[in-house]
Formats: structure tokens, C-alpha cells, sequence
């Protein structure tokens, strides 16, 4: 039987993950698996490489797995979900709520996957276009959230929602959030949204700081089209997708944001649910 092959997509600049690249890479071979590494650093691992900017180099990998905190697996994730790339998280960071597995469980996950006991669970992730009248200048996906913010620190954003082409709600705020379930433990969190079981086909729209008693999150179907659109007159903004900077939006520009046509394969590898992982990352941080 052929060994199947690793992708690591690991954040160097993490001294923990320097630290224990190298175990981890002993740790695959000694399962059966081949680890692959980034053409930067494979040389000095002696392990065969992966180029993110080629397809098919990404296309041999039979999963993947990131090791650092939850902006290292959605930068991962930009790369191997529209291969539909089964992949899982080994978190090194702080609360690491995406990942599967924790440093100290690393050895019996690798063990678990070597053998094949794992399943494989998807996740709805969300579509945003930045449009101009009806033609597409740029497109983006998210697994966690799409983020409409003011361009200026100083400045407030002004800006109106409609779903379905139908006027549902003007927000004057720091900005918009338009998150995925799997999102919903992200900045929506943080700006006061609702914890959603990530199975669930919703998007979540949380304003950040509104002006005003009555802006609430709203949750609705995924299957909804929404439009966030600049009020008249008021200053550009910006749309963020998991973070990364997407592109400028204008008054006479908006953006469409409606259910993507990937998903996320994630791998699973610990018996552990998503309420357990709610307890025990979200509750012991109180």
C-alpha cells in the first residue's frame, strides 16, 4: 500500500513549533507517513516539499495538518480547501479553538491517522464578492468570517444591509461581521454574537460596536444572499476575510456575500465534541 502523504503547513516564526518540527517529522515516518514540508525549509528536514503556488503539487498530498495557532490552519485552509484536502490543526498557540489536537496529544493523534481511525467532518464556509454594478472585480472565501470595517481608525462605517435584494437593516459602526458557524467563536464572539453549532448552515451578522441600543446579531439560513452596500456619502471601507485584507470598498462598489461551494474537510482524530471544546477553550478562560 502506498504511504500517504503529509502536508505540514507549520508557522516558523512560533519558537514552540521550531522546537519540535523535527520530532514531529520522526513522528510521521515512524507511522508510515510521508511528511512534505514547504520547498523553504524541506532541504533541512530532508523531507520531500510542497509548493503553495502549485496545484498539482498540492493536489498529491493526501492530507495536511497545521502547526501553530487558528490563523495558521485558515492560512492553510486558503490553500487546500478548493483541493478538498482533508486537514487538521495541531494548536501551538493560545486558544487554538479550530485545532484538533494539543501539543501534549500529538504522538496519538499521528498514531490514530497512520492507521486510518479518524473521520472526516465538513464545514460550510462562506462566499464574498466585491461587485461593480453586476460584474465581479474580486472573489474571496471564508471558513471563519468576511469582516466590512471602516477604512479610517478615526472614522465610523456606514453602511446598509439588504438580503435577498430586500432592505433588511442600516448599521452606523466600526464595522459588519458576516461569520460562519465554525466562525462563531472568532471576533463575532468577541463583538457580542451568539455561539452556533458549527454544523449548522448559518451566517451570523454581528455589527462591531454599533451606535445604536437596537443593532443585534442576526442569524439566518445560509442559503441567503446578502448585500452590504456603503451608505451615499459616507468614507471607503475595507473587506477582511479571516483576516486578510481583500480589497477596498467603495460607494460605488458593494459586496456579496452568500454560501461558498467548498467546504472544509476536517479531520477528526480525538473523541473529544464541539461541547467539550466549548468548556474546555472558551470556559477556562473566565
Amino acid at each position: 500500500m502506498k504511504a500517504k502523504r503529509l502536508g505540514i503547513f507549520p508557522n516558523m516564526t512560533k519558537e514552540k513549533v521550531r522546537a519540535n518540527l523535527q520530532n514531529f517529522v520522526d513522528l510521521c515516518r515512524e507511522q508510515g507517513l510521508v511528511p512534505v514540508l514547504p520547498m523553504d525549509i524541506c532541504e533541512e528536514y530532508d523531507c520531500e516539499c510542497y509548493d503553495i503556488n502549485n496545484e498539482e503539487a498540492l493536489r498529491s498530498l493526501d492530507f495536511a495538518v497545521s502547526l501553530g495557532g487558528d490563523g495558521t490552519l485558515l492560512k492553510m485552509a486558503g490553500y487546500i480547501v478548493p483541493l478538498n484536502i482533508p486537514a487538521f490543526g495541531v494548536n501551538y498557540g493560545k486558544l487554538g479553538f479550530l485545532a484538533e489536537v494539543d501539543s501534549p496529544s500529538i504522538r496519538k493523534a499521528i498514531i490514530r491517522l497512520g492507521r486510518g481511525e479518524y473521520v472526516v467532518e465538513s464545514r460550510n464556509l462562506l462566499q464574498a464578492q466585491i461587485m461593480q454594478d453586476e460584474e465581479c472585480l474580486n472573489k474571496v472565501h471564508a471558513l471563519n468570517e468576511l469582516v466590512l470595517s471602516k477604512g479610517a481608525f478615526s472614522k465610523m462605517a456606514h453602511m446598509q444591509t439588504f438580503i435577498n435584494g430586500r432592505p433588511s437593516g442600516n448599521y452606523f459602526a466600526d464595522g459588519l461581521i458576516v461569520a460562519t458557524a465554525t466562525g462563531s467563536t472568532a471576533y463575532s464572539l468577541s463583538a457580542g454574537g451568539p455561539l452556533v453549532q458549527p454544523e449548522l448552515e448559518v451566517s451570523v451578522i454581528t455589527p462591531i460596536c454599533a451606535h445604536s441600543l437596537a443593532a443585534r446579531t442576526l442569524v439566518i439560513p445560509m442559503s441567503e444572499v446578502i448585500d452590504l452596500k456603503a451608505v451615499p456619502g459616507s468614507e471607503d471601507m475595507m473587506l477582511f476575510a479571516d483576516g486578510e485584507d481583500v480589497g477596498e470598498v467603495t460607494e460605488n462598489t458593494y459586496v456579496r456575500i452568500e454560501k461558498s461551494p467548498y467546504k472544509m474537510q476536517f479531520i477528526r482524530l480525538t473523541s473529544r465534541d464541539y461541547y467539550q471544546t466549548w468548556q474546555q477553550k472558551l470556559m477556562s478562560n473566565i
